[in-house]
């Protein structure tokens, strides 16, 4: 059984030798190969792509670390509460969206919101392969050309975020950015209770691909008794030609110290 499965194992190198050195070839002659032949050879090497990249995608998801549907990362002393949205956490149904219209949501917690005429906007989820990554996946956004005023991605936090909260409470939000050209990004917190809704804005530090935020509820009206919802909106300015990816994005809960 050993010699026959070392046998199989030689037979099998020995073919994938083979179909590298044959599609080597075909690259190498690609600007000299006849429509005819070229357009057989573009449609065979387009099946065995998707066959390929199904592939890589399981092998990312599976051997890649950080761990699928991790939620580790550092927390402020006394936190009470603390979560990472799905779309950093674990592979998504549909990975990706393009030409985003206004309302366009990515899973259920991530929605985009413009006022372009004519999209010209994608989001994708990618897997987070670095060694100082946490957060499995990332989320990826490309803008091309541009022409609304105003572009946000609305993150919906879940119910236990909103449970307990009182006004002696810190909401810390941190996220590790890496962005293509200059840009200023501002986080604001929407908490809707009763008919009204408290907004808090920060911008994020532009020098540091970590930002970090603190929302002080201390200076809020916000009636703790009928709290409704909470979500988040990362609002982006002057967005176009930018490429801007969210390697993680995560939320920790915690009291005021005493004074």
């Amino acid at each position: 059984m050993a010699k026959e499965r070392a046998m199989r194992r030689l037979m099998n190198r020995l073919h994938n030798t083979r179909v590298r050195r044959r599609w080597r070839r075909i690259a190498n002659a690609a600007d000299k190969t006849g429509p005819a032949e070229l357009r057989q050879q573009r449609a065979e090497a387009r099946r065995l792509a998707v066959i390929l990249d199904r592939l890589m995608h399981v092998a990312d998801g599976r051997l890649a670390v950080p761990k699928l549907g991790s939620c580790s990362f550092p927390r402020p002393h006394g936190t009470d509460w603390a979560w990472r949205p799905e779309v950093w956490c674990g592979p998504l149904p549909y990975p990706g969206l393009s030409s985003v219209t206004s309302e366009a949501a990515l899973g259920g917690e991530v929605q985009v919101f413009h006022d372009c005429s004519a999209s010209e906007l994608t989001l994708r989820q990618l897997r987070n392969t670095r060694a100082q990554d946490l957060a499995p996946f990332g989320l990826r956004m490309d803008v091309f050309r541009f022409d609304g005023s105003f572009l946000s991605l609305a993150i919906d936090l879940p119910t236990a975020a909103a449970e307990d909260l009182q006004r002696d409470h810190i909401l810390r939000i941190e996220s590790i950015l890496e962005i293509e050209s200059p840009l200023d990004i501002y986080a604001r917190l929407n908490i809707e209770h009763g008919p009204n809704t408290e907004q808090i804005s920060r911008k994020l530090p532009s020098h540091d691909t970590t930002a970090r935020v603190d929302f002080d509820l201390a200076g809020t009206r916000i009636n703790e008794k009928r709290i409704n919802k909470i979500w988040l909106d990362l609002i982006f300015e002057t967005p176009e030609m930018n490429q801007v990816i969210l390697r993680d994005l995560t939320f920790a809960r915690h009291r005021r110290a005493a004074l």
